[in-house]
Formats: structure tokens, C-alpha cells, sequence
């Protein structure tokens, strides 16, 4: 067999390209607000991950080129050897304070964190408590581990604890992962009962929060704020390339295991840094973030307006609780062709079908930012409503 013919039997995204179904790799060519241009035409996004609108504010553009003119476009080398800038170690530092965490190690992707956190902290023998939506950086990180991964159905404590209990007795290395916030589903993590039982089973507990930090919380610092629990999570990640509007990721818990981290992290030490621009961004966006809290609340007004809008039209949207809303549509063709009329009634949002989803349960997921206007949120609702009497599905 030719290792090449998989890829030329591969047909489906072509023909759903001939088809005019094809709905991924759409080039933007607008900046990523509440309105992008593709085609040439305006369209509402409710397909980002920017859920503090702050990809285009001034103060974040002015930071991002005042970085490049002082540190040029790149480090040219990895954190551990020529690529750590002082605004590196500034934006750790702030983030530790911010986070009310002892250690903050920031990486050149969300993904790199988890990958990198996950293998140098496990491996062969030790065991790995996964929920079954966790992201897909959380498994390969399991996966590279060499560790054993006992994955729990969604959320559901008891079937974690009946898992915990059967391994109770072996002696190894033991972490229970979790995402804050499940990117497709839109729910949030049973904080309260994993630390129970975390603490019950003498386990430690890390927590995927890159849809919760600067979402979740008084301030913004995510799940753990969220439950009052920030204290009983022994490390937590975070993306930049959602709320502060860059790319990159951090890992933040107490200053010995931190320390370990940055120097047995292979993600990190064979990973060029995150550029000057990138890094000044998140540090700009933090000072907005930390100094307008009306934005968070923003956030929350139009993430009720949706989660209410939905439900009073009929959509079933599970279980979620945040500005991820997935709008359960069912079998895939039926999924593109909702999306195909979205895109032409000016609406972008993402469709999701299997294997990211179980099979005949394809959604369309939506995503709110705090600079959607009145205005864009009813007509996208507007159109929901049509589409959703269209198809049969409200």
C-alpha cells in the first residue's frame, strides 16, 4: 500500500467544494470584528473566538507595531535559548498578578501548552482523567505522554468517581484534566465536585480554561473565579487567541512545578517564541480587559440575549451557559445546507459535523462577542427563525 493513497482516495471536500457546500478555509479579508467582508460582501461573525471584541481596538494595533519597531518581527529562536524578550518575562509577571497565581510560563500556542504541561508532567504508568469533550490538544498531550487516559462521559461526576475509585489503589502519578468551558458545547465544568474529588482521591487537577479566561469570573480569570475555587485548581492554561486577541498560551500554578515545567516542557524548548507583536498585544489587552469591565458585562448582556433568543424561538442549544451557543441542526447534509443559507443571508458561523460530533448530531456553532450591536444580534435571530421554520427544525 502507498502511503499517498489515502490522500487521493480522499474526495469528500472536493466534491462539497464542486457543490458550492464547502464551508471551511474561507479567506476574511476585513479585520476579525462583529462585521468581516468575505467575497467582497459584509457579513455578521458569530463564528470568533473574540469574545472581547478586542482584536481591532486602537490601543491593542498601537502596541503590536510599537513592538515590532523596538524588537523587529520575530525572536529567532526558542524561549530557553535566545528567544525570551523582557516583555516575555513583564507579561508572565502580569499575568501571575492577574491570576492571583504564584508562576505564569507563557508558550507560542494554546496547543503547545498542553502538550507540553501534559508530557512533562506524565508518563508511562501514571493515569489521566479526561472528560470526553475535552479540546484535541488535551488527548494528543495524553497520547504523547505514554501515559494511561481513562476518559469519563461529559461532566458527569459520577461516572468520574466510579473511575477514580477503580484505580484508587495503584500507585502512580494521577491528573484529572478538564476544560472550563467545552468549545462545542458551550457548558462549564463541575469545578466544585472535581475539586471534591480531587481532593477524595488524592489527585491533581488541571483546567483547560481557554474559553474562560476573560470570560468566566468577576474579573475575567475563569472558572475557578467563576465557583470561588481558584485555590483548589493545581494548574490551569489559557489561550491568547480568543479573549486577548493574539496567539499563544500560558500555563499558571505554583512556582515549583512551573519551574519544572520550563525546563522539561519539549513544546516549548523546541519551539521558536511568541513574537514581539504578539506578546505586546496580550499585554494591552489585558490592561483593557482590567480597566473596562464594562466590556465583560457587555459580553454577558448579549450572551443572555442569545441564550433566551434561541430557546423562546425553539432551537435546542444543549446545555450551554456561555457565548459558545451550538444550534443542534442533526444530519450533515443538513448541517451544510443550513450554513449554505446562513452565508448568503449574511451570516458567518462555523458547522461542525462528525467525527467532531456524534453521528446525525451536527450543529451549527455560534460564538458572541461584546461588540455585537443590538442591531446584528436581532438579525441574526431574525434569520435563525426563518431558517429554522425552513428546515423544520422549530
Amino acid at each position: 500500500m502507498d502511503l499517498f493513497d489515502k490522500c487521493k482516495n480522499f474526495t469528500r471536500a472536493k466534491e462539497a467544494i464542486a457543490s458550492g457546500f464547502y464551508p471551511y478555509f474561507r479567506p476574511i479579508e476585513s479585520g476579525p470584528g462583529s462585521e468581516v467582508i468575505i467575497d467582497g460582501k459584509k457579513m455578521i461573525m458569530i463564528g470568533s473566538n473574540n469574545y472581547m471584541g478586542l482584536t481591532g481596538h486602537p490601543k491593542v494595533i498601537e502596541a503590536a507595531i510599537n513592538a515590532i519597531k523596538k524588537y523587529g518581527s520575530g525572536c529567532t529562536g526558542s524561549r530557553y535559548l535566545n528567544g525570551t524578550l523582557d516583555i516575555h518575562i513583564e507579561l508572565e509577571e502580569r499575568l501571575a498578578n492577574y491570576l492571583k497565581s504564584e508562576s505564569v510560563l507563557c508558550f507560542s500556542t494554546g496547543h503547545h501548552v498542553n502538550q507540553g504541561v501534559i508530557t512533562s508532567l506524565t508518563t508511562k504508568g501514571d493515569l489521566i482523567f479526561t472528560d470526553r469533550a475535552d479540546h484535541a490538544s488535551i488527548i494528543d498531550g495524553c497520547m504523547m505522554s505514554f501515559a494511561k487516559m481513562v476518559k469519563y462521559r461529559h461532566n458527569d461526576m459520577k461516572d468520574l468517581e466510579k473511575k477514580l475509585n477503580l484505580h484508587k489503589d495503584k500507585d502512580v502519578g494521577k491528573l484529572i484534566i478538564t476544560d472550563g468551558v467545552f468549545s462545542m458545547e458551550g457548558n462549564i465544568a463541575n469545578l466544585p465536585m472535581l475539586t471534591k474529588l480531587a481532593e477524595k482521591y488524592k489527585t491533581r487537577l488541571y483546567v483547560d480554561d481557554a474559553h474562560s479566561i476573560g470570560v468566566l469570573g468577576k474579573h475575567g480569570r475563569g472558572t475557578g473565579e467563576h465557583f470561588g475555587l481558584e485555590d483548589k485548581v493545581d494548574l490551569h492554561m489559557g489561550t491568547f487567541s480568543k479573549s486577548f486577541s493574539s496567539i499563544g498560551g500560558f500555563v499558571a500554578g505554583d512556582e515549583d512545578i512551573i519551574h519544572y515545567i520550563k525546563h522539561f516542557a519539549r513544546s516549548l524548548i523546541f519551539t521558536a517564541s511568541p513574537p514581539p507583536a504578539a506578546v505586546a498585544t496580550v499585554l494591552a489587552c489585558l490592561d483593557i480587559i482590567q480597566s473596562e469591565p464594562e466590556r465583560l458585562e457587555k459580553l454577558w448582556k448579549n450572551t443572555r440575549k442569545m441564550l433566551v433568543g434561541y430557546k423562546d424561538l425553539g432551537f435546542d442549544i444543549g446545555e450551554s451557559e456561555t457565548p459558545i451557543i451550538p444550534i443542534k441542526i442533526g444530519k450533515d447534509e443538513h448541517c451544510f445546507a443550513f450554513w449554505k443559507l446562513l452565508y448568503e443571508n449574511g451570516i458567518f458561523a462555523n458547522p461542525v459535523i462528525n467525527p467532531a460530533v456524534p453521528p446525525n448530531e451536527a450543529l451549527i456553532r455560534t460564538s458572541y462577542m461584546a461588540t455585537h450591536t443590538e442591531d446584528e444580534l436581532d438579525k441574526v435571530l431574525e434569520i435563525f427563525s426563518k431558517l429554522g421554520k425552513k428546515f423544520g427544525i422549530i
